[in-house]
């Protein structure tokens, strides 16, 4: 995600200089160095209630700039790529036996490693029908152990899903869905969803285009969230994550090419005030990373560790040392939910 694009530093003077085409024209002023992107206006809503924050230049410390690596590294949370086979998030679900559920066919890295997780994506089946809650039983009491276990999960989440066979697809339908089951007494207390297809190397669009497009279709995943959490918005935390920011320069073909540095968007009832934090490097080519790239100042491992620590109620160290395996990474809490 172009996060220079997504939340423009207008009172950066090298911000024109370096990208004339690519800000919005009439970006939403945060601070006077900050806006944000007209198509996000449920966030500045939830920013201007005191329930969302920005974390501007961060990223995963990774800089090859391969959508394969870095997703590795976004969701593994080792610095390494493919050096795990579990996530981040799996891991700290794991050690605070914290439930989940992703919402797509197959489950992600990053949800991988926790001891309970389950799968949400509608079937479209000719003649498909969810399977009878009373057969389920029946085998369920004829075996035991790890198959008996994963019965009786496919029962309960059979029965949580009748009514909702057929669902679209699509990440604001999920969104929805997401928000209805973690709301639920014994539902998931985890969900990931995917916004593909931020790789626009051309025609990327200011204030309108196609990143513009994914824009507000975060806003609704946001708002569809909130609006289905209902009273456990106020238990929750939302945080996105892009493998990568963009280029500060445009290209020869109105786009941008895979960079370091972007922007994190975070809300949820556990904010208590709004912030937008960053210790910002400058734009100007001599202050960029390689002379290109917005450089990342803040570790988003950082921001990670604190919704984890926020949400799960386990210690930052513990969450450094076990699901980060570094020591060494700050903690953010109190910039963020202090």
């Amino acid at each position: 995600m172009d996060g220079l694009l997504a939340v423009p530093p207008i009172g950066d003077d090298n911000l024109l200089k370096q990208r004339k085409a690519l800000v919005a024209s009439k970006a939403l002023k945060i601070n006077p160095l900050f806006a944000l992107h007209p198509n996000f206006k449920t966030f500045s809503k939830m920013l201007a209630n005191e329930e969302a924050s920005i974390i501007h230049a961060t990223s995963f410390p990774y800089t090859g700039r391969s959508h394969f690596e870095g997703q590795n590294v976004l969701q593994g949370g080792l610095l390494n790529p493919f050096s795990s086979k579990t996530g981040w998030l799996g891991r700290a679900m794991g050690i605070a036996k914290i439930t989940g559920k992703a919402m797509s066919l197959q489950a992600p890295l990053i949800i991988k490693g926790a001891t309970d997780y389950d799968n949400f994506y509608p079937e479209h089946l000719r003649n498909a029908r969810l399977p009878s809650a009373e057969v389920l039983k029946l085998i369920q009491d004829t075996h035991e152990g790890s198959i008996a276990r994963a019965i009786d999960k496919l029962r309960r989440s059979s029965k949580s899903m009748r009514g909702r066979r057929g669902s679209a697809r699509d990440p604001l339908s999920l969104a929805s869905e997401a928000g209805r089951s973690l709301r639920e007494v014994d539902g998931p207390k985890v969900a990931v969803i995917t916004i593909p297809q931020f790789d626009d190397h051309a025609e990327i669009g200011s204030d309108t285009g196609h990143h513009p497009e994914l824009f507000t279709l975060i806003d609704n995943a946001f708002d569809n969230l909130r609006n289905n959490l209902q009273e456990q918005w106020a238990n929750t935390i939302v945080l996105t994550m892009t493998e990568f920011g963009r280029t500060v320069k445009e290209n020869g073909s109105a786009g941008t090419d895979h960079g370091y540095g972007s922007v994190g968007l975070l809300a949820g009832g556990l904010i208590k005030r709004s912030s937008v934090i960053a210790n910002w490097p400058g734009l100007s080519t001599g202050e960029l990373y390689e002379k290109r790239d917005l450089y990342a100042t803040i570790d988003y491992r950082s921001v990670c560790a604190a919704c984890i620590e926020a949400a799960f109620g386990l210690d930052h160290d513990v969450i450094a040392e076990a699901v980060f395996q570094d020591k060494n990474i700050p903690r953010a809490y109190t910039h963020i939910f202090g």
